[in-house]
C-alpha cells in the first residue's frame, strides 16, 4: 500500500485553489480523475473545512507542536474513518484503497488523505511536514529530504526566494558605496 501517494493527496488538497467548482475538479487527477465529474457545488464547503483543518495539522507539524497535530489527525480520521478495500484490474494488479468507492467523493478523498499522513507522521515525524519559506507562496510540502533540511516546496519557490534575496543584498550593498 503506497501511505505516501495517499499524503499526497492532503498536500495537494492544502495547496489546491478551492474558489470555485473548478478549482475543486482539478485536485483530481490520475487514480482519482473519475472523481471529477462526480463532484459537486455542495463538496465545495466539505473540502475547503478539511483544508483549513489539514494546514493546521502542518502548522502545528512546522512549529513542534506534535500533539496538536497529532489531536488534529486523531480528529480528522474520526470525521472520515478509513474503510479498507481489495482493488484491482485483474488478478496480478490486486492492490489495497483505505475507502470504499460506494463513499461520497469527499469522504473517500479524505479519508485516503488523513489516513496517509497519518501514517507518514507515525513514520516520520511531524517535523517533517513544511510550509515553504517564500513569502509569496505559503504552500505545503513533506521534507524527504536526507537530513531534515528542506526549506521549500518546490525547486522555482527556492530560486526565486535565493534570487530575491541576492538582489536584495546587492541593492544595499550598491546603497553603501560612496557616490
Amino acid at each position: 500500500m503506497n501511505f505516501d501517494a495517499y499524503a499526497r493527496t492532503a498536500i495537494d488538497l492544502v495547496n489546491a485553489g478551492l474558489d470555485d467548482l473548478a478549482g475543486l475538479r482539478a485536485l483530481f487527477s490520475g487514480d482519482q480523475a473519475y472523481m471529477r465529474d462526480q463532484v459537486a457545488e455542495k463538496d465545495l464547503a466539505v473540502f475547503r473545512r478539511a483544508q483549513r483543518r489539514l494546514r493546521e495539522v502542518f502548522e502545528h507539524g512546522t512549529t513542534g507542536q506534535d500533539a496538536d497535530a497529532v489531536r488534529e489527525l486523531n480528529s480528522l480520521l474520526e470525521a472520515y474513518p478509513v474503510q479498507p478495500r481489495i482493488s484491482g484490474h485483474d488478478a496480478s494488479d490486486w492492490h489495497m484503497h483505505v475507502t470504499s468507492r460506494g463513499a461520497s467523493v469527499s469522504a473517500e478523498y479524505l479519508a485516503g488523505a488523513v489516513w496517509g499522513l497519518s501514517v507518514w507522521l507515525c513514520e516520520f515525524g511531524s517535523a517533517r511536514f513544511g510550509i515553504c519559506a517564500d513569502e509569496r507562496c505559503g504552500n505545503v510540502y513533506l521534507d524527504t529530504s536526507s537530513n531534515n533540511c528542506r526549506r521549500f516546496c518546490s525547486e522555482r519557490c527556492a530560486t526565486r526566494s535565493h534570487v530575491a534575496a541576492h538582489r536584495a543584498r546587492k541593492r544595499a550593498a550598491g546603497s553603501l558605496t560612496p557616490a
